[in-house]
């Protein structure tokens, strides 16, 4: 009797790709400590070819990388890092990658396991690994309690990341190290002079006025560094469900507080913040949108957004003028 044969589906094919990828062999110029490849750059290697999950990390490993490093986000720009699931293409491109770069502290949800396994095989680095827990905001979400992801709205602890990339280049490419340190010297100066800046712009805006609501709590890093209270219709991760208590709650808040813009977010289907709006219409206060922010990701290349110092502008900007 002929065997019939059984066609696999997407997870199966999926499940197996991962399997295949917990097995590649190590980098000839590789050294196991532990669990973590110690890595160094080839002799005839030509230039550096780095992965990243989001485009803010690739942004920052092209800052400090220079000329050395071939970047690539595997996050198109309006893609939710929360939901984002691999495809194969993207794991071949992290099998082909010399280094990775992401988030960290689940901000990549469930491409999590993937990112800790592939830390045993190549430079794998989570650029929020080097920031002081004090320095964390804790936040509930489906997973659990864990430390809020969505460190770039801090500007501070986004010069630690700058860190953390300038020092995992300097260890893999010792060759190029003054060049990495200058590159991340001059960064980190315009990074402290972006922090100056979004605290002279929130200063524009009247005390009782500083409330930011938008679709998901990912602001509340940059409420907490420049003095405005967050509120987010969901939790740190948008993988957590909104119900209609949460938009009563919101709506009764906004009407209240008398309210008038709440943003929309670039990553955020809009939906949600307009049922919160229709609900305070209904109770006789208007809310308009304020306008649309880069959360979990920049904007499209030409779009004023497409760096993390322009998006960060970008942000800061569009909230000054709506509630000022």
């Amino acid at each position: 009797m002929e065997r019939q044969k059984i066609k696999k589906s997407p997870l199966q094919r999926f499940k197996m790709t991962l399997g295949v990828l917990a097995l590649i062999i190590v980098a000839a110029c590789s050294k196991v400590e532990g669990n973590t490849v110690q890595a160094t750059r080839g002799e005839n290697q030509e230039i550096i070819q780095v992965v990243t999950t989001t485009g803010m990390i690739a942004d920052l490993a092209q800052e400090i990388g220079g000329t050395e490093v071939q970047v690539e986000a595997l996050m198109r720009p309006g893609v939710d890092p929360h939901l984002f699931k691999a495809s194969q293409g993207d794991i071949q491109k992290l099998d082909h990658a010399d280094m990775v770069f992401y988030g960290g502290l689940h901000l990549e949800g469930k491409m999590t396991e993937i990112l800790e396994k592939l830390e045993r095989h190549k430079p794998t680095i989570p650029v929020s690994k080097d920031i002081d827990q004090a320095l964390l905001r804790s936040g509930e979400d489906i997973n659990g309690t864990q430390f809020d992801p969505h460190i770039w709205f801090d500007v501070k602890l986004w010069i630690s990341a700058a860190g953390t990339v300038r020092d995992a280049l300097v260890a893999y490419d010792p060759a190029h190290a003054e060049l990495y340190k200058q590159n991340a010297e001059a960064y980190i100066g315009k990074l402290n002079e972006l922090d100056a800046e979004i605290k002279e712009k929130i200063n524009e805006i009247p005390e009782a006025g500083r409330v930011l609501v938008t679709a998901h709590d990912a602001f509340g890093y940059f409420g907490d560094a420049y003095g405005i209270k967050v509120m987010g219709l969901q939790g740190i991760s948008t993988a957590a469900e909104y119900g209609s208590k949460d938009v009563s709650k919101l709506r009764d808040y906004l009407v209240e507080n008398k309210i008038k813009a709440v943003f929309v977010e670039s990553s955020v289907p809009p939906k949600a913040m307009e049922a919160v709006i229709a609900g305070a219409k209904e109770k006789g206060h208007s809310v308009i949108i304020g306008g649309e922010l880069y959360s979990d990701s920049m904007g499209e290349p030409g779009s004023g957004a497409d760096t993390y110092i322009t998006m960060v502008r970008h942000n800061v900007n569009t909230i000054v003028e709506a509630l000022k």
